[in-house]
């Protein structure tokens, strides 16, 4: 058996999630035709990294030596052979050597995932935060970089990447937690209530478990707050018409929350909200 036949190995990594799974749109039309096969180079290699954190058939130990592996394929290191998930990063490699954006934006998210596939507990709001800086952010800062944005857009897309993450934790923390065994709900905000992670799996929001909720959207209100500024700072109409939209489905997605109940099936974006993304998105235009 070649080393690169034990890195990469034969096991289907897939998590079975596709672009049809995710709340926001990714490289969506709004964006530039010119810019989108990059973006789509970009989702492509997020894909591959988080498949890896969540493949249910790999050892912690196997997904770090695919995840490091990833990484060197990334950066020129080893040489992409003919597997999808190495083809990505070969792929995104060049993007990027194309277009000049900071590896970074690729391999802060690799941090994450690598936390993700040693199983990492999240005792505070602000572990929480940590955990997005890497997770989530960089997509943002990608994007931006892309568009030769200017560099003060970098605090709300933090705020808004930020948001949707935790967002998301929020939709499917009780899938997590059964399939993966990972809980991002802060420790300290469940003990302080008077609840545990194992209580994510009882199929309905008890009102322990609603106030750990809502204490976690007050934090989300006050990041959506923040994410309303980045429209203003965006130059690009297309991509400016894109963030808005995405604040506007942060903002209603964060109420739907509030309203519904995340256990008890997955609280989902609906035809009015995407509605009025679009109203955003037009009256960014201008």
């Amino acid at each position: 058996m070649t080393d690169d036949t034990h890195i990469w190995g034969k096991a289907d990594v897939s998590s079975g999630k596709g672009a049809s799974d995710e709340n926001f749109p990714v490289g969506s039309l709004l964006l530039s035709r010119k810019l989108r096969p990059h973006v789509h180079a970009y989702y492509a290699y997020a894909r591959v990294i988080d498949d890896i954190a969540d493949c249910e058939t790999l050892s912690p130990e196997e997904k770090i030596i695919r995840l490091n592996a990833m990484e060197e394929v990334l950066n020129g290191q080893r040489s992409a052979i003919n597997r999808p998930d190495a083809l990505s990063a070969a792929r995104l490699r060049a993007s990027l050597l194309q277009t000049h954006v900071p590896f970074e934006t690729a391999t802060d998210l690799l941090i994450a995932f690598r936390d993700d596939s040693r199983g990492h507990e999240y005792r505070t709001w602000d572990d929480l935060l940590h955990y997005c800086k890497y997770s989530a952010n960089p997509v943002g800062r990608y994007l931006i970089c892309l568009h030769n944005e200017d560099h003060a857009a970098f605090g709300p897309s933090d705020a808004l990447c930020t948001s949707l993450q935790i967002l998301n934790h929020l939709q499917d923390c009780a899938k997590d937690l059964e399939r993966l065994k990972r809980c991002y709900m802060p420790a300290d905000l469940m003990q302080q209530a008077g609840t545990k992670a194992e209580d994510l799996l009882a199929g309905r929001t008890s009102p322990a478990m609603r106030r750990v909720f809502n204490t976690l959207l007050d934090g989300v209100d006050a990041l959506n707050q923040q994410a309303s500024a980045l429209p203003a700072h965006i130059r690009d109409r297309r991509f400016r018409m894109e963030c808005a939209a995405i604040v506007e489905l942060a903002h209603r997605l964060t109420q739907r929350l509030r309203r519904e109940d995340p256990l008890a099936g997955r609280v989902a974006l609906r035809k009015p909200d995407v509605i009025h993304a679009a109203i955003a998105a037009l009256r960014a235009w201008a």
